[in-house]
């Protein structure tokens, strides 16, 4: 079991390990709804999240894809994202985390779509095209 919170405290939750992944998104989606170069989310199975308190909190937009970004209304923390894609997974925000967690990321999604002033340094390898996971080549 792993705990994490939003930036104020107000929304707390709990993880059961194993996370299925641990990957570097750089969707164009992602980048914007965190502000951030990419973000990096941990998969787990929906039924092993629990909310721990702040649930009332918990503020949900629905994008154009059609998938659920979870956030707290009290300070704006992006937590969690849920995808149609993917029906009995919930993804984590892993900066979240109060802990490190039994697995590191081993991949990049959409490194085909990093910006220019992100560029990708590491060997971990590199996934793109239109599902953001078909491998790319060197």
């Amino acid at each position: 079991m792993s705990e994490g919170s939003c930036y104020c405290g107000r929304v707390r939750f709990a993880v059961e390990l194993p996370a299925r992944f641990v990957a570097h998104c750089h969707c164009a989606n992602c980048r914007r709804a965190h502000g951030a170069g990419f973000v990096t989310w941990c998969g787990f199975e929906k039924r092993k999240l629990r909310v721990i308190s702040g649930e009332d909190g918990l503020g949900r937009y629905t994008t154009d894809t059609g998938a659920t970004r979870s956030f707290c209304t009290t300070c704006g923390t992006p937590l969690f994202y849920e995808s149609p894609r993917w029906p009995d997974e919930i993804h984590v925000a892993f900066a979240h985390l109060d802990h490190a967690i039994d697995v590191l990321p081993a991949a990049h999604v959409y490194a085909d779509r990093s910006p220019a002033w992100c560029p990708i340094h590491d060997d971990l390898p590199r996934y793109g095209g239109d599902t953001g996971v078909e491998p790319l080549r060197d």
